[in-house]
């Protein structure tokens, strides 16, 4: 079976449809008509012709006319919508070494040790209360807020197995 190939200048030639207008052109073309019709029945008043409307519809042509224009075989809306993604795009790129999208994370597990349960006899507890100054807790409540630090809970393991 014979195979050729296709040059790049045949396959990007644009379809002409009507004279010199490609598919884009034609319906930029038809936003001023539509847009008379929208104008002639919906703005007052209704039906009728007033000089306002003709304004609005001389306007619409006028933009409409401007956006088919070609200019170095491009069209003026296909160079506005270039400018306008030039002009959206980022203008500056930050780079935080810190940052964990598309990054494995390797967490390693840390194994739990149960003891067995031993009996014990009935003693009174004493609760560990540590009376702090309000300062000590503000700080303490900040760098918690921080995240410098890790914050893990480890509980009385005798405390554990009696209530188990």
């Amino acid at each position: 079976m014979r195979t050729t190939i296709i040059p790049a200048q045949i396959t990007t030639v644009e379809d002409k449809i009507a004279g010199s207008l490609n598919m884009t052109q034609i319906m930029i073309l038809m936003i001023p008509v539509l847009w008379t019709a929208v104008v002639y029945i919906i703005f007052l008043p209704i039906m009728k012709l007033a000089p306002y409307k003709f304004a609005l519809i001389f306007l619409s042509l006028v933009i409409c006319l401007t956006l088919a224009l070609r200019i170095k075989d491009k069209i003026v809306a296909e160079w506005l919508g270039v400018l306008f993604k030039y002009r959206l795009r980022p203008k500056y790129y930050l780079f935080d070494k810190n940052n964990t999208t598309s990054r494995e994370l390797v967490i390693p597990e840390i194994p739990v040790e149960y003891a067995p349960a031993k009996k014990t006899t009935k003693k009174s507890t004493q609760a560990n209360d540590i009376d702090l100054a309000t300062s000590d807790l503000v700080k303490l409540e900040q760098l918690v807020a921080s995240g410098k630090v890790a914050l893990r809970y480890q509980f009385n393991k005798k405390a554990y197995d009696k209530h188990i």
